[in-house]
């Protein structure tokens, strides 16, 4: 399965970062992650306004490493 795996650091306090997962559908392709990942980011960052989105990728659901 396919996931979001985004790294997010507290805004008020750069030092502090995280690894985050968005799990996707069990049927979607790493392509279609690439093309939806940009909604979803949107979504977890409304969601979660103390954290800034650093980096993210697309890949298995699992790992841990970015």
């Amino acid at each position: 399965m396919i996931a979001i795996v985004i790294s997010v650091c507290l805004l008020s306090d750069p030092g502090v970062c995280r690894d985050e997962t968005i799990p996707l559908a069990s049927e979607v392709s790493a392509v279609r992650c690439m093309f939806t990942a940009p909604r979803h980011l949107a979504q977890w960052s409304e969601e979660h306004p103390e954290w800034r989105v650093v980096r993210w990728r697309c890949g298995p659901t699992g790992r841990r490493d970015i």
